[in-house]
């Protein structure tokens, strides 16, 4: 098993990688694989913590980080850090391969002078790399309710002397996609059905 860099030449098996790894699981078919493929060219782009796991000369795991905006209450504005999307091939899931990457990761950034960054998912799943809910920071996702707990937004400290105040957390404008351009990008790759579940979003 080897970490490193994700390269140009990875390009089009990592975009068929999230493909796969995120298909049907949240909504009939998937679209995250075009906000990698958009990411990459887009200024919010970390490349820097844009890693893969590879194993027998096959990539089987992926992560990305982008720049979002906080908004405070004083309209005064600051880029934080936003992990995801974070993909494992379906046949190498539960292995342990997600948390050698997210620890892999989370290393590199503890040794920089970034102060915290976000992440939105399973609370279950990401607690356990010392993310908790923003909303105890009075920080809050952009289209949340603020005066309600958020669990699945999360943050982890890396500075515990961090002055936090509250403010609104918005995402890469790079996270919005259409269907129409889901639809058309999805060409590119091996047919796939879509199926519908009650456990989808």
């Amino acid at each position: 098993m080897i970490i490193r860099l994700e390269s140009e030449n990875d390009h089009s098996e990592v975009e068929n990688l999230v493909r796969n790894s995120f298909w049907n699981i949240y909504r009939p078919g998937a679209y995250e694989h075009l906000i990698v493929h958009n990411l990459r060219n887009h200024p919010s782009f970390i490349k820097e913590l844009a890693y893969v796991i590879e194993k027998d000369e096959k990539i089987i795991a992926h992560i990305n980080y982008s720049k979002g905006e906080i908004t405070f209450d004083n309209e005064k504005s600051k880029n934080a850090i936003v992990l995801g999307p974070v993909s494992v091939d379906k046949n190498c899931q539960n292995q342990g391969y997600g948390t050698e990457l997210i620890n892999y990761t989370l290393d590199l950034i503890s040794e920089t002078d970034i102060d915290y960054i976000f992440v939105v998912g399973d609370e279950n799943y990401y607690s356990r790399f010392g993310f908790e809910s923003a909303s105890a920071y009075n920080l809050f996702l952009e289209g949340t309710d603020t005066d309600e707990e958020n669990p699945f937004f999360m943050i982890k400290i890396f500075n515990d002397e961090i002055n936090l105040k509250k403010g609104i957390f918005s995402n890469p404008d790079v996270f919005n996609v259409n269907q129409k351009d889901v639809d058309e990008f999805d060409k590119k790759f091996q047919y796939k059905e879509k199926i519908t579940h009650e456990n989808q979003l």
